[in-house]
């Protein structure tokens, strides 16, 4: 696999693990659409972890290629 592949895949379990972290201490229980269930928490963190660590590696292997 190409080495940001698993960058990411490493941020989506990450952000996932954070996600569902989330809301086992923080959530709230009733009308918040992100927090109010751990299965959407989990998809959130996902998302983000996965794009946040896609974007950073992105950012610094081109900067280190300069």
């Amino acid at each position: 696999m190409r080495r940001i592949t698993i960058i990411t895949i490493a941020g989506i379990i990450t952000g996932g693990f954070g996600g569902w972290a989330y809301w086992k201490n923080f959530g709230c229980r009733g009308s918040c659409l992100i927090t109010s269930k751990p299965v959407n928490s989990l998809l959130y963190g996902a998302l983000v972890g996965g794009l946040l660590f896609y974007t950073l590696f992105s950012f610094f292997s081109k900067n280190k290629q300069q």
